[in-house]
């Protein structure tokens, strides 16, 4: 019963800092996931207490032989009371565990309700994909339209992405948990630095695609130059939209380097060849 007790703790721990730790954990680890697999353990825990031992104690108490010719019944009522006890201990157990599970659904639901993209109303939703396709539409140079996915079958634990865009096309998606930040700039005046920062990015990022262009490290040299602008649009100060774009440009290499593609190309400079402004000394 020690491991389900630790299987059990672990679970919750898990779902705890999924909740409210890095969302880099909730975009790349789908919960549904975590849950299948607590419920499968559950379950062979259950299975495996009715399963038959492989080695079988030798009977130490008196043998049928001697009951019948003695009329010696040597288990008394407590010890069958205790069989009895034992018999129904898994099934209690595994109610317990089910219980578990069942709770921590119901709280991750009531997390995401109360604070997550869902939390907002549906008109604001409206507007706020009002707002960022506008946005987007500036830097695509024509009228895309952005759609936070709210289905979860585009972006997020399928793509391991947090937006998708097809490359010359005029439609492209974002995570929940992006257009949240995006809303709260744009709409609450609220900067939650690296979230906000990379959010801006992700939207600029989309919008290049949909501008044409496919190779993901100019797209990303290039959506952190439009992010300082899209970012001032937003609510932020020039400042402060710079601060976070150097801030992405700075942590590119170490978010990406599992998967070099996303990488900036060293001419993703000031001056260089990838530079839109490079009249100006500052970049991004």
């Amino acid at each position: 019963m020690r491991g389900l007790t630790v299987l059990r703790v672990a679970l919750v721990a898990f779902v705890v800092v999924w909740l409210f730790g890095p969302y880099a954990l909730r975009s790349s680890v789908p919960i549904w996931l975590v849950f299948l697999i607590a419920l499968g353990l559950e379950v062979n825990y259950f299975a495996g207490a009715f399963r038959p031992s492989r080695a079988r104690a030798p009977d130490r108490g008196p043998q049928p032989v001697d009951r019948e010719r003695y009329g010696y019944d040597w288990e008394d009522e407590d010890e069958r009371d205790e069989e009895v006890a034992e018999r129904g201990l898994p099934v209690r157990q595994f109610l317990v565990g089910l219980g578990v599970i069942a709770a921590l659904v119901v709280l991750i639901w009531a997390v995401d309700s109360r604070s997550g993209w869902d939390a907002v109303d549906s008109d604001a939703r409206a507007k706020a994909e009002e707002r960022f396709s506008d946005e987007a539409s500036r830097v695509a140079g024509k009228s895309v339209t952005i759609r936070c996915d709210e289905s979860g079958n585009y972006v997020g634990a399928v793509q391991h992405a947090d937006g998708v865009a097809l490359v010359g096309g005029d439609l492209a998606y974002l995570t929940p948990e992006r257009c949240l930040d995006l809303y709260r700039l744009a709409f609450k005046g609220e900067e939650r630095s690296s979230q906000t920062a990379r959010s801006l990015a992700v939207l600029a990022h989309e919008a290049w695609h949909l501008r044409g262009e496919g190779n993901e490290g100019k797209t990303e040299c290039y959506a952190l130059q439009s992010g300082v602008e899209l970012g001032r649009r937003l609510g932020l100060s020039a400042s402060t939209a710079r601060r976070l774009m150097r801030q992405q440009l700075t942590e590119n290499a170490l978010r990406r380097k599992g998967n070099l593609e996303y990488l900036v190309p060293p001419e993703c400079r000031n001056g260089g060849p990838l530079d839109l402004d490079p009249d100006s000394d500052k970049f991004p």
